[in-house]
């Protein structure tokens, strides 16, 4: 059973322009970490995600939450954890503080986080082993599917997750091959125009595919002129990602999109303010058939399932450590499964529990396995980092979701 529990704020400069964009110019990554020790000696390990300030506000709610589940075995937590995620998020005075967003719900994926990695490790198999083996029923019950009735029935998920089991085991092969990645330190915000092409050059070599700009410059035209010279330097054949982090109004959107699709992005992610959704509807319809890419503000299912009734995503990217935790995003990712729209997950936390997620996703739930976004600049911090070799994630053979941090 859960018997200790211990919660710490770590937090890792970055410097000289890496990890900037639009918005944050000089982010701190940040973890709000949650351990919860089994009495057998077995450690999980989970975290949420922010960029500096308030990290330690996150850790405090996280104490709160981990609280609830000391005493606790941790195979009986997780055969009903869809019911305690449900109690939890909606702890009648907590709740009050998002609901189901903010510093309470970043503090939830937490908790919820270091339970999955503290069950992983239990039974000695990595994260994405579990899942895969989960059975549909099994799955669901570790679910909150609440709100979400007018959309995905506890029935209905369970066939939706059966009606994709035919071709498992064929998905299989993913786990020889390694997961596709995408580069996003080729061009952070603030990184001058030599670097870029440098950086670019660098990620071809290293058999990356697809790469990500950031832009939203008051300077609309050094969005466009470094968008091309991108495109320039990588060719043709490579996939390029264009990121606003929510910099432009509409009006601005939906003029400097249309000049940026020149340049032929595979997408453009989070061109407006994240909880806007009719703006998003306006924006995809004007610039189709470019599409938008948006989730990492997005903070619960809710709001996902909002975005896919309208219809104006074309890839969904939900992050673990900024929803709810796993649970929600394997919610998000079945309702995305639904709307056969792509989930290409946000990676603030260089992709070490995300390489389990997006083999879930593509072995159970039958998604297209895109690609899964690529940041470096904490590797060193982590016990068991993520390996890349000519641009694919390797699958990770060590029990639990590689989250522990030196």
């Amino acid at each position: 059973m859960i018997s200790k529990i211990e919660i710490s704020d770590r937090r890792f400069p970055l410097g000289h322009g890496a990890g900037s964009d639009a918005i944050h110019r000089d982010p701190i990554y940040s973890y709000a970490v949650t351990q919860l020790h089994d009495d057998s000696g077995i450690i999980g390990t989970g975290f949420a995600f922010t960029l500096g300030e308030g990290n330690d506000l996150v850790c405090k709610a996280a104490q709160f939450y981990a609280d609830q589940l000391r005493g606790k075995d941790i195979e009986e937590l997780m055969a009903d954890f869809g019911n305690t995620f449900n109690q939890l998020s909606n702890e009648q005075q907590f709740r009050w503080l998002g609901p189901h967003k903010g510093i309470v719900h970043l503090a939830l994926a937490s908790v919820t986080n270091a339970c999955y990695d503290l069950w992983a490790k239990k039974r000695q198999v990595p994260l994405w082993k579990l899942l895969i083996d989960l059975t549909p029923e099994q799955i669901i019950q570790t679910l909150d599917l609440s709100y979400l009735e007018d959309e995905l029935t506890k029935e209905e998920a369970i066939a939706l997750i059966k009606s994709n089991g035919a071709d498992k085991e064929l998905r299989k092969s993913i786990l020889q091959k390694g997961y596709p990645g995408y580069n996003t330190s080729i061009g952070w915000f603030n990184y001058p125009d030599e670097k870029v092409r440098e950086n670019v050059a660098k990620a071809v070599g290293e058999g990356f595919t697809a790469m990500k700009l950031k832009v939203g410059s008051k300077d609309f035209e050094r969005d466009i002129r470094r968008s091309k010279m991108v495109r320039e330097v990588a060719g043709d054949g490579v996939k390029i990602m264009l990121d606003a982090n929510q910099q432009w109004t509409l009006p601005q959107a939906l003029k400097i999109c249309k000049q940026l699709q020149e340049m032929d992005p595979f997408w453009i992610e989070e061109p407006t303010h994240p909880d806007d959704v009719l703006a998003h509807k306006v924006l995809a319809d004007s610039i189709a058939p470019t599409k938008l890419a948006l989730g990492e503000h997005v903070p619960n299912r809710i709001i996902f399932k909002n975005y896919l009734q309208s219809k104006c995503a074309g890839f969904m990217q939900v992050d673990a450590v900024r929803v709810g935790g796993v649970s929600e995003f394997i919610t998000v990712s079945l309702l995305c499964r639904k709307y056969n729209v792509p989930v290409v997950p946000h990676v603030g936390d260089m992709g070490q529990l995300h390489q389990h997620l997006v083999l879930f996703n593509h072995i159970s739930l039958g998604h297209e396995a895109l690609f899964l976004e690529h940041i470096p600049h904490l590797q060193k911090h982590f016990v068991q980092p993520v390996r890349i070799e000519e641009g694919r994630y390797i699958t990770p053979q060590e029990v639990g979701s590689n989250c522990d941090l030196k």
